[in-house]
């Protein structure tokens, strides 16, 4: 088969990809409810992408049908009780500290508004909000702070693009003793920030906190096919990282930073964070380097001996891309900003590249295994990743591994821009 037409397969494949609908389920005891995904209309017969949880703690997904003429709470209630995911019952988390939230955005006044609400609405009893307009060309995120939450929302404009640049800029706005990041395409579920910033009081050699991203809305098959194949999802096991004890199971740690979680979802001690120089904005969205600025902090952290935690009890809902052309640039970009990051951690601390070039071998090895364990069917489905029935696109993989190529050299001239603006590229 040639490449023109195994291309043109693979586009009638994706075309083909039919919505599914997003849905919470709880297991509440002997009860359980059943209400739609945020922005989602009530559930209806049909394939359904549905968040488990137990007491209002997430505990799994699962894909599950809706015949026609059935109740769907009934059929997903069996469905859910027959997998096994109930979870053993929560325990409240400690109070959680003092904590600034950083929201950096441009031009998308209505996105970052469904966001900001559903940060408002958190239950966290002492945090404030810091939006940062980055590089903005006109007044309507400014317009839409000032306007609709006063003083409830700080405004803070940065005008060299990028978004680790404007990462940095609500580092120096911050007053907190954890600052948390999430982005303007989320809604944030009412526990998230209690329990994204609550493990920094359990455990003072935290760094750094991460949590579960899933799919807001899957009613396109580029977002179906994304969350297909991982999406932004790490699982629902909480895990710690911690330098002083590397997994046996990552043999690059730490520099497989994409495993620990990523940008839209992630705290860090403000102490910490200051301390390793904030984000490298020669790195992120907004820069020749196209991404990786999340990754950067993730390993840093690491380097400089402070553990990271993952808890999937922190939850956020994320808007997928749209289109095929959106995944072909999240693709290209994913690739460039993963050896972007690469690149920024070995210049900033080239005392890693012993230790990094030491781990190559195993790592790469480790990578091939996966690789053929995930294409040996080559699909996926949401809601349970490896049973999978959506092929992967060749043009996708294509496209991030040329990425992977480019990172480097986007680095480098993202580095060089900066020079112009004087900002720092430590």
């Amino acid at each position: 088969m040639s490449r023109t037409t195994r291309a043109q397969e693979e586009i009638r494949r994706f075309r083909s990809i039919t919505p599914v609908q997003v849905a919470e389920l709880d297991l509440a005891g002997d009860d359980a409810w059943l209400r739609p995904g945020p922005g989602s209309p009530p559930v209806t017969p049909g394939e359904v992408f549905v968040l488990v949880r137990s007491q209002g703690r997430p505990v799994g997904t699962l894909l599950g049908s809706v015949p026609e003429g059935a109740e769907p709470k009934a059929v997903l209630t069996a469905l859910a009780r027959k997998s096994g995911l109930r979870g053993p019952a929560p325990g409240e988390p400690p109070e959680p500290p003092l904590t600034s939230v950083v929201v950096a955005t441009r031009e998308r006044a209505g996105q970052l508004a469904r966001a900001l609400d559903s940060l408002l609405a958190q239950n966290h009893p002492d945090f404030e909000i810091v939006v940062v307009d980055n590089a903005p060309v006109t007044t309507g995120t400014r317009d839409l702070v000032e306007r609709k939450y006063g003083e409830r929302v700080r405004y803070v404009r940065e005008p060299v693009p990028g978004l680790a640049v404007a990462h940095n800029r609500g580092i120096e706005a911050a007053r907190a003793e954890v600052i948390a990041f999430t982005d303007d395409d989320v809604v944030a579920d009412p526990r998230w920030l209690t329990e994204l910033t609550a493990p920094f009081t359990a455990d003072p050699g935290l760094g750094c906190v991460t949590g579960l991203i899933l799919p807001a809305r899957l009613s396109t098959p580029a977002q179906v096919l994304l969350e297909s194949h991982g999406g932004f999802a790490k699982g629902f096991a909480p895990r710690t990282y911690d330098p002083a004890a590397p997994p046996a199971d990552e043999p690059l740690f730490p520099f497989t930073a994409g495993r620990f979680g990523s940008g839209a979802n992630m705290a860090f001690r403000a102490s910490v964070l200051r301390a390793v120089g904030g984000f490298d904005p020669a790195t992120g969205a907004g820069t020749p380097a196209r991404g990786g600025d999340d990754l950067y902090g993730f390993v840093r952290v690491l380097a400089e001996g402070h553990r990271l935690r993952y808890t999937p009890q922190a939850l956020v809902w994320h808007h997928h891309r749209d289109t095929w052309r959106d995944l072909e640039t999240q693709a290209y970009g994913y690739g460039a900003g993963l050896t972007a990051y690469l690149t920024a951690v070995l210049v900033h601390r080239p005392a890693l590249l012993p230790a990094f070039l030491a781990r190559l071998p195993r790592g790469l090895a480790h990578a091939r295994a996966l690789t053929a364990a995930r294409t040996a069917d080559g699909t996926g489905a949401p809601g349970d990743h490896d049973t999978r029935s959506h092929p992967w696109p060749a043009r996708l993989s294509r496209l991030q591994r040329r990425g992977m190529l480019y990172g480097p050299v986007g680095y480098v001239r993202a580095r060089r821009a900066l020079r112009t603006t004087g900002r720092r590229t430590r």
